[in-house]
């Protein structure tokens, strides 16, 4: 397996917001590795079940998903991305909008595809 490059995590970066927005469980399910650790800005650790379940009954509903401030540290077939998003939609029919920063950690699967094994998320103050 080579080396990623920034362009590959880019790239999966933003398959991932569109499936986040689109709330497309399917592409959410190849982008995040069965194995998954989130914990939310609120210290409560996720599975990819949980988070895919959100998704798929609609408990979250994300209408816009903007990142900035991003910034990419690659270590041969892990990479690790530490952006800042505004998040505006409905999380159990309560309209949300706040500033948020998403660290993840990609790595490639046997196959190649890069997929997230490790998220975090905080509220930016």
């Amino acid at each position: 397996m080579n080396a990623l490059t920034e362009v590959q995590v880019l790239d999966a970066e933003e398959r991932l917001r569109l499936a986040m927005m689109a709330s497309d469980v399917a592409a959410l399910n190849a982008l995040l590795a069965d194995d998954l650790l989130f914990t939310n800005h609120l210290g409560h650790l996720l599975s990819k079940h949980a988070d895919l379940a959100a998704h798929e009954q609609r408990l979250l509903a994300i209408t816009d998903l903007r990142a900035s401030e991003r910034h990419v540290r690659i270590n041969g077939n892990v990479a690790v991305v530490s952006v800042r998003m505004q998040l505006t939609g409905t999380y159990h029919d309560v309209e949300t909008h706040g500033d948020f920063r998403f660290t993840r950690v990609w790595a490639q699967d046997a196959a190649g595809a890069l997929q997230v094994i490790a998220a975090h998320s905080g509220v930016v103050a």
